[in-house]
């Protein structure tokens, strides 16, 4: 019984995506015979095929060869992701070493404004974010979406507790044998936490490459848009393109995930430990 029940869940979480895949390859026809009553405003329902009486590719060739602003916008989410991460792992990963390992006034404070501010919505802090990158000048470009995530505190949250599960005695050990505090960090601190700055990274992906509400706020232009609002653009005659731009848009957090699906677990099993 237990298992029919998940499997249902299952069912119910994965057809969805039976239902993008299915709609990339029906024809134009199908599609619009099916979605006539959502286009017409009938009170009539909507039926799908999932599996099409006339299959066709001709979606996929539209997108791969014929849409050249679907890769300018494909481009702009690796871009954002990619310096978002990188940023973090400059930052945040130092950061977590410090309030790990070493102990100076104020530091449970600091690091409790940091939980505070991860808590804090994107709407909380939207006008003050807004008002520093007028400042700067750096609205309607990427770097008005990617300066205020590579601040991001959560990193540093979720990093922090695989520091705190090092053992001390290796980092005093090395300290005796004269090791310098940068060569314990890189030959003992990072091995040793990886798990937990590989799943902030994996977490981090997975967020950023669905970012909304900072790009909808902060870029104007439309050539600097990720996916993540380019996919809402495209109106229901385009519905065979838009369940093509799904697909490949659905492709890169897959592989992510599943690439770093071991180290997702290790990391969230390590940043439950009490300090």
């Amino acid at each position: 019984m237990r298992k029919c029940l998940l499997f249902l869940l299952g069912l119910m979480f994965v057809l969805p995506v039976f239902l993008i895949l299915s709609g990339t390859v029906l024809s134009r026809y199908e599609l619009k015979e099916m979605m006539m009553p959502l286009v017409s405003g009938t009170e009539a329902f909507m039926h799908w095929k999932f599996f099409p009486q006339y299959p066709t590719f001709e979606h996929y060739v539209r997108v791969l060869f014929y849409t050249p602003q679907f890769f300018v916008v494909f481009w702009n989410s690796v871009k954002i992701a990619a310096v978002i991460l990188a940023g973090q792992l400059i930052l945040a990963v130092p950061a977590a070493w410090a309030f790990a390992v070493y102990r100076f006034r104020f530091r449970r404070l600091l690091f409790t404004l940091y939980v505070l501010l991860m808590l804090m919505p994107f709407q909380v802090t939207m006008l003050s974010n807004y008002l520093v990158l007028d400042g700067l000048h750096l609205m309607n470009t990427h770097g008005a979406v990617i300066l205020p995530a590579v601040f991001s505190t959560f990193p540093v949250f979720l990093i922090y507790r695989g520091f705190c599960g090092l053992p001390k005695g290796i980092i005093e050990a090395a300290r005796v044998d004269g090791a310098g505090e940068l060569r314990i960090f890189l030959e003992i601190g990072l091995p040793l936490a990886s798990n937990g700055v590989l799943s902030a990274m994996v977490l981090g992906f997975l967020e950023y490459w669905s970012l909304m509400e900072q790009p909808l706020a902060f870029l104007e232009n439309q050539t600097l848009w990720p996916l993540s609002l380019y996919l809402p653009e495209i109106g229901l005659d385009q519905a065979g393109y838009s369940f093509v731009a799904s697909v490949i848009t659905l492709i890169p957090p897959i592989f992510v995930f599943l690439a770093g699906q071991e180290y997702l677990e290790r990391g969230i099993a390590a940043s439950a430990l009490k300090e």
